[in-house]
């Protein structure tokens, strides 16, 4: 069973500090590995799932950005994601996605292994100085589903971003204690 917490009781999702404290890290990286890093930050999608990302997969007008979910082990299935605007337009100046057409624009943004992606996902989250279980790229995923959690957002829209075959596996991110739990706590401490 998934847990937000590794054996050792660690967490393993960035809080909304150490994810804004990624973000500007990863603002002082080269272009591409600071596109990858937001994408990666703003999406919750899976590294192997940006590698595959291609220009046509990218709306710049909507701020939609189409994912092939990969881990299902099936082709073709595919959800569209809610970003920022801000990183729509940052992906259309880092790879100039509006002047891609044929083959270039069904080409991956990044020519990257897995492996590549990974370190220089982990060298901007040593930068920012987070460590511990949540200083990885799947940090960055729980991160954004105990967010969108923590704010509201109904479980099954979650699932869709996340690309969660189960919406039993999105509800873990309901564990995670958040603004709501603490205030709770804090008035029976009074």
């Amino acid at each position: 069973m998934m847990s937000l917490h590794d054996q050792a009781g660690g967490r393993k999702y960035l809080t909304r500090e150490e994810h804004a404290r990624f973000l500007l890290a990863a603002d002082q990286a080269p272009r591409d590995v600071r596109a990858f890093c937001h994408t990666l930050g703003w999406s919750g999608c899976r590294i192997s799932e940006a590698l595959a990302l291609t220009a046509e997969r990218i709306d710049v007008a909507t701020g939609t950005i189409t994912f092939e979910t990969l881990k299902k082990r099936q082709r073709g299935l595919f959800r569209a994601v809610p970003v920022p605007p801000e990183l729509a337009t940052m992906l259309d100046l880092v790879f100039g996605l509006r002047g891609l057409r044929g083959p270039a624009a069904k080409a991956p943004l990044w020519s990257w292994s897995r492996a590549t992606a990974w370190r220089r996902v982990k060298e901007v989250l040593a930068a920012a100085g987070i460590e511990g279980a949540q200083a990885s790229p799947k940090g960055l995923r729980h991160a954004m589903g105990v967010a969108a959690v923590g704010q509201g957002i109904p479980l099954n829209l979650v699932q869709r971003w996340m690309g969660h075959a189960q919406l039993t596996t999105t509800a873990i991110y309901a564990e995670a204690i958040g603004e709501e739990e603490r205030s709770i706590a804090a008035r029976m401490w009074q």
